[in-house]
């Protein structure tokens, strides 16, 4: 299991963890074959640099040593004193592996940054990035950390990342393996396949989230239920096999925290893309009956909207930017609010809710382009007008001032987590009491007229222009 991704510029060992000396000394050998930095941690006795040294010593084998007080067994030592001795050395912590069975080491390594390995029991003692049983898997652990070179991801790594998942859905027939290049589902229980296929590219923080999510709510607007997804990840040169495996891992997480099958796809490492790029196909089914079909729209629906606009776009924001978001004045625990606004953009639970409701003729989630463009596109796929009343629309108060202090337009702004739903007048009270009583917010913001498809906007009974986002207001900042 992975806790974090990382790279790594140096592997320090804990001398007390390596055991008898020819076991420490094949250990040691196997380390020096890799692209790092390769160190000794030792009682301060048994070594101690030079006074003004700029590099810590070198023992005969060619390891770098550096000297720990042997007090600090018995004590913990002071936060952050032992990445300033590697510091001192012209070594970053955040890219140094310390390799111990020492809570008390492990625990402090980890606060001031260091990424650490537990050798041994999981049973006791503080959390670590780590955990291998013994010595045998220091290797495997370090390379986790290593740049990757171009091409598929190695096979032994996807091997191992397989046998950690459960893939225990019976419609799946073939199963994601080493060599399997299609999955095989069952569909014979249900009327209509219902197929979807969104790329990630904005954002780099929660991308598998970001992946399943996009992509299941747009099965979920046709009234179907997510079933299946297919991935194609694409990783610049020097990610490392821990970045990619943490990506894989909160994707197969967030699937079956939503009952969804992660049943294939395809990992590289190519110069084609600078930043991750995730591609998500996702597969839904639903009875002929209960497909949700924007064609069905008809003039007086009512058009809601879900939660508030920008959803998304507000977490992206706080999560890619929370630097220049503290230069212009925005308290941390705003930042945090906002960045948690990535829980919210599942409209998954309302389109189910929606699609029993009864009388629901469309929906459309908002998502590049925000809801100037979700608008547009709802009217032209359902082919007629829409009416919408500005001063209804809703915009959460930590969104409406991310967008001040940037100069972009919320109504621009991508906006998964909002869910515009077209509703038959006699069923509309219905609809919003049925999705107010799951504790979501749902607020009507229009209606569906007679006229060419389009939008056409009013503000307090005045018609005003309707915007128009040629691209999506997130690209101003990024």
């Amino acid at each position: 299991m992975i806790h974090r991704s990382f790279r790594l510029g140096a592997v320090f060992l804990d001398m007390e963890v390596l055991g008898n000396a020819d076991a420490g000394g094949r250990l040691l050998e196997r380390l020096s074959t890799l692209p790092a930095r390769v160190g000794r941690i030792r009682p301060a006795s048994e070594s101690a640099p030079e006074k003004g040294a700029s590099q810590p010593p070198e023992g005969p084998d060619g390891a770098l040593d550096i000297p720990v007080d042997p007090a600090s067994r018995a004590v913990p030592r002071e936060v952050g004193a032992l990445c300033k001795e590697i510091e001192g050395y012209g070594m970053n912590p955040a890219e140094v592996l310390l390799v111990s069975a020492d809570g008390s080491l492990l625990k402090t390594a980890r606060e001031a940054g260091m990424v650490t390995l537990r050798v041994g029991s999981t049973e006791d003692g503080p959390p670590t990035d780590l955990t291998v049983p013994d010595l045998d898997g220091v290797v495997d652990a370090v390379r986790l950390g290593l740049p990757l070179s171009g091409g598929k991801f190695p096979n032994e790594l996807l091997e191992r990342h397989f046998t950690d998942f459960p893939f225990d859905d019976p419609s799946l027939i073939v199963q994601p393996a080493v060599g399997e290049d299609t999955a095989a589902v069952d569909i014979a229980a249900d009327e209509v396949l219902v197929l979807k296929s969104d790329p990630i590219t904005f954002a780099a923080d929660a991308m598998g989230q970001y992946a399943v999510l996009v992509n299941a709510n747009d099965i979920a607007t046709a009234g179907a239920r997510p079933r299946w997804m297919l991935t194609t990840l694409l990783f610049p040169p020097a990610t490392t096999p821990s970045e990619v495996l943490l990506v894989m891992q909160e994707l197969q997480q967030v699937s079956r925290q939503w009952g969804i099958t992660l049943c294939g796809g395809h990992t590289e490492i190519s110069d084609a893309v600078t930043r991750p790029v995730v591609v998500g196909v996702m597969a839904g089914t639903v009875t002929r009956a209960g497909l949700v079909d924007k064609a069905d729209m008809r003039p007086g629906d009512r058009v809601y909207l879900t939660k508030a606009v920008a959803v998304e776009g507000t977490s992206i924001i706080a999560r890619e930017l929370a630097p220049r978001l503290e230069d212009l004045g925005v308290r941390t625990e705003e930042i945090d609010r906002c960045r948690d606004f990535l829980e919210n953009i599942s409209i998954i639970e309302e389109a189910a809710l929606a699609a029993r409701c009864g009388g629901v003729s469309a929906m459309h989630d908002v998502t590049e382009g925000g809801l100037a463009t979700a608008l547009r596109e709802l009217a032209q796929a359902g082919g007629h007008r829409i009416r919408v009343n500005v001063e209804r629309i809703p915009v959460f108060d930590e969104t409406r001032r991310l967008c001040r202090l940037l100069g972009i337009d919320p109504l621009g702004l991508i906006g998964s987590g909002s869910l515009l739903i077209c509703c038959r007048p006699d069923d509309a009270d219905r609809l919003a009491a049925d999705i107010t009583a799951a504790g979501i917010r749902i607020t009507e913001i229009g209606e569906v007229v007679d006229g060419k498809s389009g939008v056409e906007a009013f503000e307090n009974g005045h018609p005003v222009p309707w915007p128009r986002f040629e691209v999506d207001e997130i690209t101003k900042v990024f």
